[in-house]
């Protein structure tokens, strides 16, 4: 069975993933589409690895026979670019990307975006799987091949303060993680007046045995590149660029914790007009604290970059983010781009004489000290459905030795303690597993947060 998560569909290669089954997706999205506005421009972009070429081939050859106009990417492209160029077409209906983005080689799967290049909504994409064909179709339509990444980089360069940059012409690593960043951002920062040194920029079907996520321990190369080039920063891509990490001239990468503060602050220095920041629940309370810092008015939803998108529709969004670090600036894009907001970064940090790293001590002092982290734990379909059951009612009067000053079911269930400390449990959409969150000033007091919450589940409403 396809399971359409809040992006698209993702699965392994072994498990499901197939040409053929990625075909029929691609016959559900263009019958959906044709209805919606007939005659439309769909763009279809695709990540390196293995086979992705030819699947956005036939993906965009099956949507041609709805009569769309399928304009397929001459190259492996970011799809925050793909995304963009969707956006600037008034003649487009959507977009479809052929990615895992930071998923393993083992991985492939089918990124869906909407008109403005944002996510489809998710009775959309409840119909289009309900639409998916038991066959795959035999013929194939008229593609066309276009450039989706020159307009896009073109449009970073007009946003981001380039004689600042250019004035501190700062040494960046630049890891793409044989992913689709490999020579855009490169270009971007050469123009910027950068020097610039390139690791991982060869398009690898395997992702040279690495994972294409800007996370520990993947990151480990970038980061002992800047130390050996004496780099002032490293900049990491997952694999369709829509996430990304940065690591400080002492090797280290910086937290999400970190890292999405620091983003914050430099859209408010370039004197942005919205004053509202919308992160996941599961994100770090150092955002809110951030948000608050800067006189900005801070609103917490569900997991999903679904329900940050229903809050950019509202208006007066300055920044969206999630827990995993996809950052968004809807002014830019009503979509995660890992690309914009490194540039971000480095203009802000370009504009200080100090290290990234005493910038990010800075930020600290001012936003306090904080530990994050997240486990999962699979279960069996009958506790899977009893915990869904349950989870709803359940208020524990205390947990690891605190009690409770908020209690809050808009996501699984959320506690939060008067030290600023909180966890959540909640189950997710497309897998049995149970994922628990918590963050508190030390990791001591995480951990004890996230062992209690796991032993209360098991005592409780359903055995782990």
């Amino acid at each position: 069975m396809i399971r359409f998560g809040n992006d698209g569909w993702k699965a392994r290669y072994d498990d499901g993933f197939t040409r053929e089954n990625a075909v029929r997706v691609a016959d559900a999205l263009g019958a959906l589409w044709a209805d919606r506005r007939e005659a439309a421009v769909v763009y279809v972009g695709f990540d390196t690895r293995r086979g992705s070429r030819e699947i956005a081939e036939d993906v965009a050859g099956v949507l041609a026979l709805y009569g769309l106009r399928a304009k397929l990417s001459d190259a492996p492209a970011p799809t925050p670019a793909v995304a963009w160029t969707c956006a600037h077409d008034e003649d487009a209906a959507g977009a479809v990307v052929v990615t895992a983005s930071e998923l393993s080689c083992e991985y492939g799967g089918l990124i869906v975006r909407a008109e403005d290049g944002g996510p489809c909504s998710r009775e959309f994409l409840d119909e289009a799987e309900k639409a998916i064909p038991a066959q795959t179709p035999a013929r194939r339509g008229d593609v066309e091949t276009c450039n989706v990444v020159d307009a896009y980089c073109d449009d970073l360069l007009g946003i981001v303060d380039r004689a600042s940059i250019s004035a501190r012409a700062p040494k960046v690593v630049v890891d793409s993680m044989y992913g689709t960043a490999a020579g855009v951002v490169a270009g971007l920062l050469r123009r910027c007046g950068c020097e610039v040194v390139e690791i991982h920029r060869k398009s690898l079907g395997d992702f040279g045995g690495v994972h294409p996520s800007p996370t520990e321990p993947w990151v480990d190369e970038c980061e002992q590149t800047v130390l050996l080039e004496g780099a002032d920063l490293g900049l990491a891509f997952d694999c369709d660029a829509d996430r990304a990490g940065i690591v400080d001239e002492k090797g280290r990468l910086l937290t999400v914790r970190e890292l999405v503060p620091f983003v914050l602050s430099a859209l408010v220095e370039k004197g942005a007009e919205q004053d509202r920041v919308v992160t996941t629940l599961t994100s770090s309370a150092l955002i809110e604290r951030q948000a608050e810092v800067l006189g900005l008015l801070y609103t917490p939803v569900s997991v999903g970059f679904t329900y940050i998108y229903d809050e950019m529709a509202e208006g007066d969004v300055l920044l969206g983010a999630e827990e995993y670090g996809g950052i968004c600036v809807p002014s830019h894009l009503p979509e995660r781009d890992g690309i914009y907001a490194t540039l971000l970064a480095i203009e802000s940090f370009c504009k200080k004489d100090e290290p990234l790293s005493a910038l990010i001590e800075n930020q600290e002092r001012a936003l306090g000290r904080s530990c994050w982290s997240r486990r999962d734990i699979r279960i069996d379909s009958a506790s899977a459905q009893a915990l869904r059951n349950v989870l709803p009612g359940f208020n524990p009067a205390e947990l690891a030795g605190k009690k409770p000053v908020e209690v809050s079911h808009a996501d699984g269930l959320r506690l939060g303690f008067e030290d600023g400390s909180w966890v959540l449990v909640r189950q997710a959409r497309t897998e049995p597993i149970v994922r628990i969150y918590a963050e508190a000033a030390d990791s001591a007091a995480r951990d004890a947060l996230l062992d209690a919450a796991r032993e209360l589940i098991a005592s409780g409403p359903v055995l782990l």
